[in-house]
């Protein structure tokens, strides 16, 4: 049952929400922040979502191999941590995303890790020169979400999972680029809960 408090806030929201709803995060955010979203259509293997704008932290990686991944998001978590020009210590939220993004010049691809920032976040500026701010659109995202530690193979099997079931539903999406989404600390051993996104056209 909500408290009174929770109900009060809810309340609030919808007040003052253009769309008149109150957004409650999903159990597998952990009772953390997450980027709202619309659930649009569910299909037997993925669901269709409509994102909210959001504020991400990103810092670009040289691969997708475990190494420059883990690499990657120790430098943003430090940054939320304190290491930053005021010490300043940032919410946890989740998810942490890993990002892939073929460049349309040479190809190849671009590779990157994030993590999402709560509204009305006042960011300082890193001591890291390499970790930016990168403030997202709205975006209808197609999510598939697996299970277990993901590993890169995943993200590729799931990707092309994902990709055939979209081919077969007919919808239109950005084929360059793809997300893997992680919910979940280190130390969860048992029910963990991961994404693959892919962004529709």
């Amino acid at each position: 049952m909500k408290s009174t408090l929770s109900v009060a806030l809810c309340f609030l929201i919808v007040v003052s929400h253009p769309l008149g709803e109150c957004w409650e995060a999903p159990s597998f955010c952990h009772e953390l922040q997450c980027p709202e979203y619309t659930v649009v259509n569910t299909y037997d293997n993925f669901e269709e979502r409509h994102y909210q704008p959001s504020q991400w932290i990103t810092q670009d990686i040289p691969s997708i191999h475990k190494d420059d991944v883990t690499a990657g998001f120790w430098k943003l978590y430090n940054f939320l941590q304190g290491e930053n020009n005021e010490k300043k210590v940032i919410p946890t939220t989740r998810p942490g995303l890993v990002s892939m993004n073929e460049d349309p010049g040479s190809g190849k691809p671009k590779v990157s890790v994030s993590f999402f920032i709560a509204p009305n976040t006042v960011l300082p500026k890193p001591n890291v020169e390499t970790i930016k701010v990168e403030n997202r659109p709205s975006a209808t995202i197609y999510v598939r979400v697996f299970g277990g530690f993901a590993s890169e193979d995943d993200a590729r099997k799931n990707r092309a999972m994902l990709t055939k079931d979209l081919k077969a539903e007919g919808k239109q999406f950005n084929d360059k680029r793809y997300e893997g989404a992680g919910y979940d600390p280190p130390w969860n051993l048992f029910n963990r809960h991961n994404e693959l996104w892919i962004y529709a056209a």
